[in-house]
């Protein structure tokens, strides 16, 4: 499959052809009913509940209109429509024809998605428990694993497995691995044999293993389930009485060259292989009252501009895979910034600053594990302050441009009490924290300057930019800079940068995302996987697999 047409990660409940929303007081329902005809291209069919990025972009869109639409919601159940079947993973015939560049940016995205049902359970109080109802196979297991609690009808058929080693030589998504080690705390020999099984493991030895929390028989499955939600539910503090918040169509305009939205636009310079990221600050004083933001609803500016980053960064990811290095501006005032801050800091306690607060969280995160060179510009007229210095923070480098003769215009950055812990990255450090290497000395210097608007010179000497060039060295200076990136392998700077952002402490998502970038895109590029006799390949087909049996 060569690259498909343009993606879009924009959808509604009016168009899912995968999923079914159901509500029912503090419950709601995820049945997965995956329309097999219904493949985002042509070339296959998503069989036995299996996906695709279309599928994975549907559940994306519905776990954030139950975030923001539906706050009575504290537990979503997710179960299949189809009989015997929950989710048999990522379409595999898709994966054997399509390019290795879509399937990594895929696994990247599932990834994320499932990420952010464990980042809601954990800052939202939205809770998640997969109801097996079903064989549970490969991605299946994975969004199963993700969720807070799985229960698998004990059927003497329905099993959960990760077959991906023995079937396809590849890796279970690499959240899979991860997941059973990390988070259900399977023991390592059981694991080994769980994995190189293709018929999986179910009943009382699921449960056994710890790769379920519980089993039930087919006559109590429904009602085990639904008391587990109930229980669930109890934990969370998301209001039973508020009014959701609409996530209204984004107001997007896509062009050749370039995306714009209301307080984002990416301008794409093909000739450079660059794309120049700039968001503006607010225009107008943020609402600050919780009726007022209620009141503005999806078009509240840190709501509007979480929503309009994030489809910028997917769809500059997906769809412009030659673009490697995105330059990031901001424009507007840093006292705008400022007050909104100061709004989101005071009103964060309220579920819906909450959940916007959770989607810049997440949004940034996004940035973070992007494989593109990120380089922040910090020039006149720019608003790098509080939540928006989150963006240079993000960056492999940032060039602020010093104008001591000229004070009145020289661009300022200023820190936040929002910088410290608001945004962590998915080590749990601040991005401050993860600069300094947790060193106190230099963070309780930055703190001393919180909310103190800082020119070149000073952010410079406290370690907040890469370089602070003047006026007469800050053209060539950044040009040669972005052109020297341009001009380098951008598999060795995929590694790099990745190495180099994830310096921090390791956890269950930073080895997620560092085995996909590291072990699964290897493996993708191998002939025992894709070759012509390749694992991947030849599934389906009726022959089998040639490896070359040197281990590397």
């Amino acid at each position: 499959m060569s690259q498909p047409p343009r993606v879009d990660y924009q959808t509604d409940p009016s168009r899912y052809r995968h999923w079914k929303l159901k509500f029912e007081g503090p419950v709601a329902t995820l049945v997965a009913d995956f329309d097999e005809n219904g493949g985002l291209v042509p070339g296959y069919k998503l069989k036995l509940n299996s996906y695709d990025l279309g599928v994975d972009i549907e559940l994306n869109d519905a776990i954030n209109r139950i975030r923001f639409e539906h706050p009575e919601v504290r537990t979503v159940v997710v179960t299949s429509a189809k009989d015997k079947v929950f989710c048999s993973g990522a379409n595999i015939f898709m994966l054997g024809v399509s390019s290795h560049a879509w399937k990594v940016n895929f696994c990247k995205f599932t990834n994320e998605t499932r990420n952010g049902l464990e980042d809601s359970s954990a800052h939202s109080g939205l809770k998640f428990l997969a109801a097996v109802n079903g064989a549970c196979a490969g991605g299946g297991y994975e969004l199963a694993l993700a969720c807070d609690e799985i229960i698998l009808v004990d059927d003497r058929s329905s099993a959960v497995s990760l077959p991906e080693v023995p079937l396809l030589g590849v890796l279970p998504g690499t959240g899979g691995l991860t997941r059973v080690t990390d988070k259900r705390k399977v023991r390592h020999d059981l694991a080994d044999i769980f994995c190189t099984t293709t018929e999986g493991v179910r009943g009382q030895r699921a449960k056994d293993w710890r790769l379920v929390d519980d089993i039930a028989k087919p006559a109590q499955f429904a009602a085990r389930v639904q008391e587990r939600a109930l229980e669930l539910a109890q934990r969370s503090d998301r209001p039973a009485q508020a009014r959701g918040v609409a996530l209204t169509p984004l107001n997007r305009t896509i062009e050749p060259d370039a995306l714009r939205y209301g307080h984002v636009q990416v301008q794409i310079d093909r000739s450079k292989r660059t794309a120049t990221f700039t968001v503006r600050a607010p225009q107008a004083p943020v609402e600050a009252d919780i009726a007022a933001i209620e009141a503005a609803g999806a078009a509240w500016y840190p709501l509007a501009l979480a929503r309009e980053l994030e489809d910028a960064i997917l769809s500059m990811r997906t769809n412009e895979l030659d673009i490697g290095t995105w330059l990031i501006k901001t424009e507007g005032d840093v006292a705008a910034v400022q007050a909104m801050d100061a709004v989101l800091q005071a009103q964060r306690g309220h579920w819906l600053v909450r959940e916007t607060i959770g989607l810049l969280r997440r949004t940034f995160s996004r940035l973070d594990v992007s494989s593109r060179s990120l380089f922040a510009l910090i020039e006149p007229g720019s608003c790098f302050a509080g939540s928006l210095l989150e963006l240079a923070l993000a960056c492999d480098r940032s060039y602020m441009l010093a104008l001591p003769d000229e004070p009145a215009r020289a661009p300022k950055i200023a820190v936040g009490e929002l910088n410290f812990g608001a945004y962590p990255m998915v080590t749990g450090q601040s991005r401050l924290q993860r600069r300094f290497y947790d060193e106190q000395p230099a963070l309780d210097a930055v703190r001393a300057q919180i909310g103190q608007p800082l020119d070149a010179d000073a952010a410079f000497a406290l370690g907040l930019v890469t370089s602070n060039p003047d006026d007469i060295d800050w053209a060539d200076e950044t040009r040669i800079a972005i052109e020297e990136r341009v001009a380098m392998s951008p598999d060795a700077l995929t590694g790099m940068e990745a190495n180099l952002r994830f310096n921090g402490p390791e956890n269950m998502f930073t080895r997620v995302f560092g085995r996909l970038t590291a072990w699964q895109n290897w493996i993708f590029q191998r002939p025992n996987a894709v070759g012509e006799k390749g694992a991947l390949k030849v599934y389906g087909k009726g022959d089998k697999a040639a490896f070359d049996w040197n281990r590397v």
